[in-house]
């Protein structure tokens, strides 16, 4: 049910662009913009990765150069029964993560500088799991998808705006084609950015619930998320904040102000995901014992770890 949902949200996402194109250009608009929707889908399907590795100016790492983030993606891969993604970090001083691609085989997770300094490594291990069960459920593919239609109704707004004020033909600005034109502007990035949010807090909790079966210890990335979502909101993410349509693919809203649960918010509330997260550990007859120590690790991103393999009761 949750896939017919989002494929549905989907669906309406893409309906909010040709509607848009019809209010530019009628009937021809929206025709063009229903084929400019299945070219973005096709782009994203297969490009997807890149254009999102590329905008956040990630760098692809290795066993050699971050040993310690690319051994806890191999074992968390091997619990899960996935390909080994590419492995990526991206330079930004707000700790924050996010996976793509268009299929498992074709997976990459990447985290940012800040992420691997601030948290520990159970911390580190429960984000990674999280994102990988983004890989498992093809939400990659999901988000990105909708995050290139989302970005393409706000710029077509913006063109439309900058049209109606400067230039076309003002007798066509009379009755309901200057009203529709006007709603156009107006409303569809906003529904656009409603349906987004919709399709990307139907993903977070099924990957909450999904990492912490992979890693085995719900409160790993409890603890996580409630200190990426501290620092969130005291360090910008300057690439996020100038393309919003990217921020649902983040494990914690990247954008200042958005930390709230309702239909303007691009995640659930932290602290529900928290709350969902420790029920899921009492059920399983775990304590605040073992909850992730609050210490970062050091700045490096290199280096062994020698703590042991853990499991959960979930196997």
């Amino acid at each position: 049910m949750n896939y017919v949902r989002t494929a549905m949200l989907l669906a309406l996402l893409t309906a909010i662009f040709v509607a848009l194109g019809a209010a530019v250009g009628g009937q021809t608009g929206m025709v063009i913009a229903f084929f400019l929707a299945l070219a973005l889908n096709l782009f994203s399907l297969w490009n997807s990765d890149k254009m999102v590795l590329r905008m956040y100016g990630a760098q692809e790492v290795d066993e050699r150069s971050a040993p310690e983030y690319y051994g806890i993606v191999r074992e968390l891969v091997q619990r899960a029964g996935l390909p080994m993604p590419r492995v990526f970090v991206m330079p930004s001083a707000q700790p924050n993560a996010f996976a793509t691609g268009r299929s498992p085989a074709h997976a990459a997770v990447c985290a940012s500088t800040g992420l691997l300094q601030a948290l520990s490594r159970e911390e580190l291990t429960g984000v990674i799991a999280h994102e990988l069960t983004h890989v498992k459920n093809h939400d990659t593919l999901t988000m990105t998808v909708a995050a290139a239609i989302g970005g393409a109704v706000s710029m077509l707004a913006q063109w439309m705006q900058f049209g109606f004020l400067f230039g076309g033909n003002r007798d066509d600005r009379s009755g309901v084609g200057m009203v529709g034109a006007l709603l156009a502007i107006i409303v569809a990035p906003i529904a656009a950015m409603l349906v987004q949010m919709a399709i990307s807090r139907s993903r977070e909790y099924a990957a909450d619930r999904g990492g912490a079966i992979i890693s085995g210890r719900p409160l790993w990335l409890a603890s996580a998320l409630g200190k990426i979502e501290g620092y969130a909101h005291q360090i910008p993410n300057e690439t996020a904040e100038a393309v919003p349509a990217t921020a649902p693919m983040f494990i914690i809203n990247p954008l200042s102000g958005q930390g709230f649960d309702n239909w303007f918010s691009t995640h659930p509330s932290t602290e529900n995901r928290i709350a969902a997260l420790e029920e899921m550990a009492r059920e399983a007859g775990q304590t605040d014992d073992s909850r992730a120590p609050p210490a970062p690790r050091s700045a490096s991103v290199a280096g062994p770890w020698d703590s042991p393999r853990t499991r959960g009761p979930w196997g």
